[in-house]
């Protein structure tokens, strides 16, 4: 073990240090020997480590959104090259070149957190077994030994015997039931946080491997942490679930406020921010002019809650500018009636014309035939009635006898106005 620890005598050296400095701070608060002032200091380790983190964080959540956007291209190359795995791995890279993206940038946050989880571990076991590490020296091995997190021990081990237990001043009982209560909230915390990811930051109107991939790391990590924890003192499991409550509420504070697109977080998100706009006319924050401004940019692109939220200023008298500011638009909305119609205004509905009898419709065409011998070139005469027209001849009148065709006048190329084309039904004869 010395082997190993010496190993990582370069990171658990600054370890020790970051604890040793936040014990002396807490140690005036609440005793140097007690649980509190060591458990918090390994409490403020962490979250000094994932401040640093933050930019990391950052880089993964993009690496991972780039990830999703590329796996129907990656599905692509991967059917078309089945056969050549050389070729399949050439596209991939060629295409992780293009498009800027790396697969390893997921896994940063927790590359980089782990040499300071194994140099944790290093002085946790260090203190377990009473050997002084790093700038941990013979006094503040013996406080952090005295040191007790609700009964078990800082250095302590879910695994650990009943000699090596009460050699810390504890019992096998305490131990084992703080650690496995540890154990489980540290598994469920994980869990917890990725089916948080899973049902609302995730893309849902595109299905890739990348989300089975998901779902099954789901499963599998809180399994991991549930079988390794048996294994870590009780200063390692206080670090891993201080971490990962940190990650679940890192990650509720961005699926919150700058969610992926497409998911059900989007759609939520959109939805708060059309309210917002709408109420104050603008926007107020930067981050809501960057989201803004990326889905303006992405023009006919933009998937069904952007639509969504675009048409929803725009029913507001607002417009979405390329900047990600919203201003007051020059085209106001305009609210339909019922037919269609703009409210507020008298367009008269249009009016079919009155259906005319047959005498009418006859006696019209022979006063029209009669008017001056209407030739081809003007076939409408300026004294026959209109279908608008109301006559005042009663419809059960008489038709009057038809004109005699005048010579010369030939025939009529077209139907009168007011008459049907084509041939006419013989007139019927009068009643005697």
């Amino acid at each position: 073990m010395d082997t190993i620890a010496s190993l990582f005598s370069f990171i658990t050296t600054p370890v020790s240090w970051v604890i040793v400095q936040f014990h002396t701070v807490y140690g005036k608060l609440f005793g140097p020997d007690t649980g509190w002032a060591w458990g918090l200091s390994i409490v403020s380790l962490v979250i000094l480590i994932r401040i640093c983190l933050i930019p990391l964080f950052v880089k993964q959540i993009k690496s991972t959104r780039a990830m999703q956007t590329l796996q129907p291209e990656m599905k692509k190359i991967q059917e078309r090259y089945k056969n050549d795995k050389q070729r399949q791995s050439e596209e991939m890279m060629k295409l992780y070149k293009e498009t800027g993206t790396n697969p390893l940038s997921s896994c940063l946050p927790i590359l980089a957190q782990s040499p300071f989880f194994f140099a944790l571990y290093h002085v946790l076991n260090a203190i377990a077994t009473g050997d002084t590490i790093g700038v941990i020296n013979e006094s503040l091995l013996a406080s952090a030994r005295k040191a007790h997190i609700v009964g078990a021990p800082l250095a302590a081990k879910f695994k650990d015997g009943s000699a090596t237990v009460q050699a810390l001043g504890a019992t096998v009982t305490d131990v084992r039931v703080v650690t496995a209560i540890m154990i489980v909230m540290m598994s469920a915390s994980q869990f917890y946080t990725q089916r948080q990811l899973m049902t609302k930051n995730v893309d849902t109107t595109v299905k890739t491997p990348f989300m089975q991939q998901q779902k099954m790391l789901m499963y599998v990590f809180p399994v991991m942490f549930a079988v390794f924890g048996i294994n870590f003192p009780v200063g390692v499991l206080v670090y891993w679930l201080t971490t990962n409550v940190w990650t679940m509420g890192q990650q509720m504070y961005v699926i919150h406020n700058n969610p992926t697109p497409g998911s059900k977080a989007q759609a939520a998100y959109l939805e708060r921010l059309t309210k917002h706009v709408t109420s104050h006319g603008k926007t107020r924050k930067r981050s809501e002019r960057t989201i803004i401004k990326a889905i303006v940019a992405k023009g006919r692109d933009r998937n069904e809650f952007e639509r969504k939220f675009i048409n929803g200023l725009n029913k507001s008298g607002l417009a979405a500018q390329t900047d990600g500011n919203v201003i007051q638009s020059e085209s106001q909305a305009v609210v339909q009636t019922e037919d269609g119609s703009p409210a507020g205004t008298a367009t008269p509905k249009r009016q079919q014309p009155k259906r005319q009898s047959k005498s009418q419709r006859q006696s019209g065409g022979a006063v029209g035939a009669a008017a001056g011998g209407s030739t081809a070139a003007d076939d409408t005469p300026s004294s026959e009635p209109t279908s608008l027209t109301k006559s005042d001849e009663p419809e059960d009148a008489k038709p009057a006898a038809p004109a005699k065709k005048q010579p010369g006048a030939g025939t009529r190329s077209k139907a009168q106005s007011g008459q049907r084309k084509g041939p006419q039904r013989p007139k019927s004869p009068s009643k005697k």
